[in-house]
């Protein structure tokens, strides 16, 4: 359970889940008005903190500089919302709906709190006799101090940023096949006749055959013809990268401030 002393270090600062999820930032924290324990603690939670949830605080644990609370980030966040009075109050109607929630028996816990000899946290004499008080807490004085004085408090709306998956970029290959063009020589071979008349330095090869007969000569003609191949390389390498641009936005939210006024006294006046 966290201690009144602890109370400075929870306010502010943020709040994790069992699993180590951030749910918010801790606003105020509620005390029981017969034990003046801690019972509960109010998160900010959804964009900007604009939302605000109850969380019970009794088997919270502080840890370095945040609070961890024995429940998943789901159920905070979808935490009944109550109203809390003008003096910091939840009544015995608003709290039975956050232990429902929490699913924290609601007569067991208030008989187990309630035994003899034990310090009770679910009666107040304060409200009515079956019901529970608890008083919230900033982490100052809001009531009369030992010097007559009051203290005014206002609210400061702290603004802060969540990150948030918007898309996804992917990479993908696929194959296309596409018609190319080249132009290349080829030879062939083709016949071309030659004849030479006979002279006396052809004569003895002339006259070296036979003299009549009939007689055949064959050619082989070649020519060339295109073939083509292919073969993969690598041409490039592509991949993807982020850049961070900033941007500004308004944001714009309610804050509530304490105005203090007399009643039945004379102003000063100035001298």
């Amino acid at each position: 359970m966290i201690t009144r002393e602890q109370i400075p270090t929870v306010l502010e600062h943020p709040v994790y889940d069992t699993d180590g999820n951030k749910i918010g930032e801790a606003r105020h924290v509620f005390f029981d008005d017969v034990t003046g324990e801690p019972e509960w603690v109010s998160v900010s939670t959804g964009l900007f903190g604009t939302n605000e949830s109850f969380v019970p605080i009794h088997d919270a644990t502080l840890v370095e500089d945040h609070l961890e609370v024995p429940y998943d980030k789901n159920r905070v966040k979808d935490a009944p919302n109550v109203d809390v009075d003008a003096g910091g109050h939840l009544s015995e109607q608003e709290e039975h709906r956050l232990y429902e929630h929490y699913g924290i028996d609601w007569d067991a816990a208030w008989q187990q709190a309630n035994r003899p000899g034990e310090a009770g946290w679910a009666h107040s004499g304060t409200e009515d006799t079956t019901g529970t008080s608890r008083t919230m807490d900033t982490g100052m004085d809001t009531g009369m101090g030992t010097d007559d004085a009051m203290t005014r408090s206002e609210e400061r709306m702290h603004v802060g940023t969540e990150r948030r998956e918007v898309g996804r970029a992917r990479l993908r290959k696929y194959v296309v096949t596409e018609e190319v063009q080249q132009t290349v020589p080829v030879r062939r071979e083709e016949v071309r006749v030659e004849r030479e008349p006979i002279t006396d330095d052809n004569m003895d090869a002339a006259m070296s055959g036979p003299e009549i007969t009939e007689a055949e000569h064959e050619v082989t003609l070649h020519e060339e013809r295109p073939v083509t191949e292919t073969e993969t390389v690598p041409v490039e390498r592509v991949r993807m990268t982020t850049d961070e641009h900033t941007d500004e936005e308004t944001v714009r939210g309610q804050v509530r401030k304490e105005r203090i006024e007399t009643e039945g006294a004379e102003e000063p006046r100035d001298r």
